[in-house]
């Protein structure tokens, strides 16, 4: 059986930034992925947006790990390269009765530490998007776009530097021992002192096989449309509407790509299975009709079907908001998860990997 400080279990860029923070420490680590490529899932099936902070409640993981990560991002794209654009969003108030809503937005942005953000009047909306309609709006420099199959690629170079990565390998069982967890995967057992649970749609599946708390994971489907290249025109930058009320999504918003592609979504439905994509998928008219409260000239024949992506939240859908879970596990001090990561896990994803090191230090000592 092999022996080793640190195994990571998920390969998408929470589990990929974390094996690197971990074996930067001096630790031993592995990497176990179940696809054959790393961050096949969540981590490139969303918006590519580097959000400010503004959405969270104040003194959430969510809220203080997105204000930290975003410049963390920032730095590391300038300094490895990586596709990406400070390039600021608008979130509108389609009517006057938002303006009050619009408000309470900001202010709970600058609770978290936002202190950049300005509400804006339609003339200055105009200034920046000539083609977006809406009576006020929320203007924030500090949003920007990143290019995630580029991140995801450097933060793999990055990790295979100093961790061993294993990807097809997945977790079919594991005991908690004295000294560490007993993992047994399709290829081998490996004896880890500590385990960072990253497994996405599965930490609720892969804490239950190591022995550890019992949570649920619940799988929550995002679809896109996209803009046909003759309407990319229309948007220059991230255009959002005021956040669902439901506390599920932040509105069907549209977002300019890194690669110039205009992307309008995603919605937020709630799933039973975690890795159906397709089946009833909403017809492209629900899409035009979010996106002519925002772009009233856009015509139907402007939008064609785009990709989807399966978010993991850990709360169900009577609960508005859900925070990301980053703990040691109270049955298996060992087992230190990272989940329920939606958004903005993306965003974040080097400050939580800097919130997961000091709890493999206090395993592995």
């Amino acid at each position: 059986m092999e022996q080793i400080d640190v195994a990571v279990i998920g390969g998408g860029i929470v589990g990929l930034a974390s094996a690197r923070a971990v074996a930067e420490r001096g630790h031993t680590t592995c990497l176990l992925e179940r696809q054959a490529r790393f961050g096949l899932e969540a981590s490139t099936h969303n918006s590519g947006v580097i959000h400010a902070g503004i959405y969270y409640p104040s003194g959430s993981l969510k809220a203080r790990l997105c204000v930290v990560g975003r410049e963390r991002m920032y730095r590391f794209c300038l300094d490895h390269n990586v596709p990406h654009e400070r390039c600021g969003k608008l979130i509108v108030a389609a009517t006057t009765a938002q303006v009050a809503e619009l408000e309470a937005l900001g202010a709970q942005a600058r609770a978290n530490g936002v202190d950049d953000l300005e509400v804006v009047d339609r003339p200055f909306l105009r200034r920046l998007e000539p083609h977006v309609e809406g009576v006020a709006a929320i203007w924030s420099p500090s949003t920007g776009i990143v290019e995630a199959e580029a991140l995801v690629r450097e933060l793999t170079r990055m990790a295979r530097e100093h961790v061993h990565l294993l990807p097809e390998t997945w977790i079919i069982g594991g005991t908690p021992r004295a000294n560490g967890i007993e993992i047994r995967t399709n290829r081998e057992r490996l004896l880890a002192r500590a385990v960072v649970n990253a497994a996405g749609l599965y930490a609720d599946d892969v804490s239950t096989m190591l022995g550890g708390d019992a949570f649920t994971i619940y799988p929550v489907r995002g679809e896109y449309a996209e803009l046909l290249p003759r309407a990319r025109h229309l948007v220059t930058r991230p255009v959002y509407p005021l956040p669902d009320r439901s506390g599920h999504g932040l509105g069907v918003h549209l977002t300019r790509t890194t690669w110039g592609n205009v992307i309008l979504g995603p919605t937020a439905r709630y799933r039973t299975v975690k890795n159906d994509y397709e089946s009833e998928r909403l017809p492209i008219e629900y899409f035009h009709e979010s996106a002519t409260r925002l772009l009233p000239e856009l015509d139907l024949a402007d939008l064609r079907p785009g990709g989807t992506g399966i978010r993991a939240r850990s709360a169900p859908t009577t609960q508005a908001f859900a925070d990301f879970i980053i703990r040691a596990d109270t049955k298996v001090p060992a087992l230190i998860h990272a989940a329920g990561i939606d958004s903005p896990g993306l965003t974040a994803c080097l400050s939580i990997a800097e919130a997961i090191v000091p709890l493999v230090d206090n395993v592995v000592r």
